[in-house]
């Protein structure tokens, strides 16, 4: 069994220096020979030349090292809302996660969801306050903001030495020994500096207080009076940490690689392996889904889920974190969800854009293999003789869409094969075809996400497109009843045609659709026209008479009609149909009606005036509010016409400390002097 073995995530908001912890980890472990960074484009995790010209994280990193006879399995996270469902994916590979927070900026809201996920997931955690060489950073600051926002208690374990661009080092509070670096990062053991030492004392004290909590025979000791051994408060430091009652925090600066050395020990000392890690349950793929657990056992049968899909590796390359069982350099198992069985014929790690081949995986590991037929982000893979399924992490709602149009004629075919391929790697962008209004819709999580998406297709695939906003699924309905007669009479050489019908139409209430009443009496249309009747209102209904939308939520009863032993037929009821529905509809009142979204805003608390003042100034109707930590929640319902741009407007609302999510609610009907433009602007799309 691999107990030496550390999964771990560095999550947190953008730019709080996630990859460059992640570079100071792997150079320290002797894995690269140079100290990559982010700004100079020679990272290790981010190698996509999207990431390269945003200079930021848009898909998670993977890559091992080892350190002290153990080996290091690092994910790289986004902390971009904008590309947060693969940080919400990935995260399942993980058994405990590093939460880096920029002492500058504190906590912000992506790094409150991804503490958020860390709980969902059970992962235990450590906060690394990064930046403490930069000009305002401020620990106990930054600690006491995570306190605030976190409901696990931060607990301090190392204290900084100097402050600002004097800040050289820090104080381990358990062994209480300083540890002072240079400008190359490397560094030695020291005396505690005499104008820190009561400050060292006063943490040292909160430090054992706290520890103390995760062991109630030590807190009793402590109680009396006895002084802990290190031993002691080593053991109630790891298990506080695995049981969730505290995070301890650490500190550093991973650009000048200043105490990033003691966090890589610090995964040794106090953060789980897979064996520490309660068994995951999966779901039998039986009728009854049965719950099963899957214990990190490598005789076991196997299973592992698929966290990400990479493209680009002559094929997909499929990530899995495999939770039972042991896989071989090559062989075979059984993907539940596709109901298919899948070969391999190599086993590979992955480290930044490369790969690297091993010979055997087991519990814990993270490895990969390439060319799946089948397999998608999210299925699970297990042996033949235990066909499951673990749940993968629900990816939330598009919050935007866009209709794409080639910039070359004929390329739209082009366009849909070549966003697909990128969907596969990135399964929070969803692609459709409108069959309404005939567009491309690509929906995403944000304009960048759909930016950074059409950029690599256009990199990879050679296809140039532009982005324009959607075209609103309008729909048209009435709101009075009235009652009708269509008649088709034509006479022509031969058979004519005859149809005729009366039909009361009248509303009925939001989202109820559409229904057709057959009230014949007597024989007056013989049943065999009847449904003929229906058709040609239904598919009448489809272009309404207003501006060409659906027209929704009304019933047609036909009660009346005559019809011709010779010259009635299906086709003339059924133009009868949708000649009733054209003469009623204008006196019974429509109207337009637009879909409203259920939109819930978090950010803090200094923009909600803000948020509410924008969401009324968008026809937006506020629900509520609620409390979120340091946050707050506006809930409202608004029309989509009015949010299709909310991302970026809302990004620029709150300086990038808001985001939301949105989800439909329902149809709602469009004010009179606002749909009267919608009609219009129809009639003159109708014209051209």
């Amino acid at each position: 069994m691999n107990e030496k073995l550390r999964n771990v995530a560095l999550i947190a908001h953008g730019g709080a220096g996630k990859t460059s912890l992640a570079e100071a980890i792997l150079f320290n472990a002797g894995t690269t020979n140079r100290l990559g960074r982010v700004e100079d484009g020679n990272s290790t995790m981010d190698f996509e030349p999207e990431e390269l010209k945003r200079t930021s994280s848009i898909s998670t990193g993977f890559a091992t090292c080892g350190w002290k006879k153990h080996e290091f399995s690092i994910m790289d996270t986004p902390g971009d809302q904008n590309f947060f469902s693969d940080t919400r994916l990935c995260l399942q590979g993980a058994d405990a996660a590093i939460v880096v927070i920029d002492a500058v900026d504190g906590v912000k809201v992506q790094t409150e969801q991804a503490w958020e996920l860390a709980d969902e997931y059970g992962l235990p955690r450590c906060i690394f306050v990064n930046r403490l060489d930069r000009e305002r950073s401020e620990f106990l600051k930054t600690v006491k903001d995570a306190e605030e926002s976190f409901e696990l208690k931060p607990v301090i374990v190392q204290f900084p030495i100097g402050k600002e661009h004097e800040f050289n080092g820090v104080v381990d509070l358990l062994k209480m020994k300083a540890y002072v670096y240079d400008d190359k990062g490397n560094g030695s053991e020291t005396d505690i500096p005499a104008d820190i030492a009561d400050a060292v004392e006063e943490q040292r004290e909160a430090f054992i207080e706290n520890v103390a909590e995760a062991d109630d025979e030590l807190l009793e000791k402590y109680l009396e009076g006895e002084e802990p051994s290190n031993d002691q408060l080593k053991a109630a430091l790891k298990k506080g940490t695995l049981e969730g009652i505290f995070a301890p925090v650490l500190c550093g600066s991973a650009t000048k690689n200043v105490a990033v050395d003691l966090l890589m020990d610090f995964l040794i000392d106090a953060m789980p392996c897979p064996y520490d890690r309660p068994a995951i349950k999966g779901y039998l793929d039986t009728a009854d889904a049965e719950e099963v657990e899957l214990p990190p056992d490598p005789d076991a049968p196997f299973a592992a889920l698929i966290i990400k899909t990479m493209a680009g590796f002559a094929g997909n390359l499929s990530v899995m974190r495999v939770f039972s069982g042991s896989l071989g350099g090559d062989g075979g198992f059984y993907n539940v969800n596709r109901s298919s069985k899948e070969r391999f014929s190599q086993l590979l790690t992955v480290f930044g854009k490369d790969t690297k081949p091993v010979t055997q995986a087991g519990p814990g590991s993270i490895v990969a293999v390439a060319k799946l037929k089948d397999t998608k982000t999210g299925d699970t893979l297990c042996d033949d003789s235990r066909k499951l399924i673990i749940k993968p992490a629900e990816i939330p709602n598009p919050l935007i869409s866009y209709a794409v149009v080639p910039k070359a004629k004929g390329d739209e075919e082009k366009i849909f094969s070549s966003l697909t391929k990128i969907a596969e790697e990135d399964p929070a962008l969803v692609l459709d075809r409108n069959a309404e209004t005939k567009e491309i819709l690509v929906r995403g999580m944000g304009q960048v996400h759909i930016e950074n998406a059409v950029e690599k297709m256009n990199r990879k695939f050679g296809v140039s497109v532009n982005l324009n906003l959607p075209q609103v699924p309008y729909r048209e309905t009435i709101k009075k009843k009235v009652r009708v007669q269509g008649k088709h009479k034509k006479q022509t050489g031969g058979h004519g045609q005859f149809g005729d019908c009366w039909v009361a139409f009248e509303p009925m209430e939001r989202g109820a659709g559409f229904e057709f009443v057959d009230a014949i009496v007597g024989g007056v249309i013989p049943k065999t026209y009847i449904p003929a009747v229906e058709k040609g209102i239904v598919e009448t209904a489809v272009k309404g008479v207003l501006a060409g939308f659906p027209t929704v939520d009304f019933k047609a009863t036909l009660d009346f009609g005559s019809f011709h032993q010779v010259d009635s037929s299906e086709m003339a009821f059924k133009i009868a149909g949708a000649l009733a529905f054209k003469k009623a509809i204008p006196d019974a009142g429509a109207v337009l009606l637009e879909p409203v979204y259920k939109i819930a805003v978090i950010a803090p608390d200094d923009f909600t005036g803000d948020i509410m003042g924008d969401l009324n100034s968008r026809r937006g109707r506020v629900l509520g509010m609620d409390s979120k930590g340091k946050n707050q929640v506006v809930e409202a319902h608004v029309p989509l016409s009015e949010i299709l741009t909310y991302a970026p407007d809302l990004n620029s609302m709150t300086g990038g400390r808001g985001m939301y999510t949105m989800e439909f609610s329902h149809y709602d009907e469009v004010p009179a002097q606002l749909a009267q433009k919608i009609i219009e602007a129809a009639a003159a799309e109708k014209e051209e």
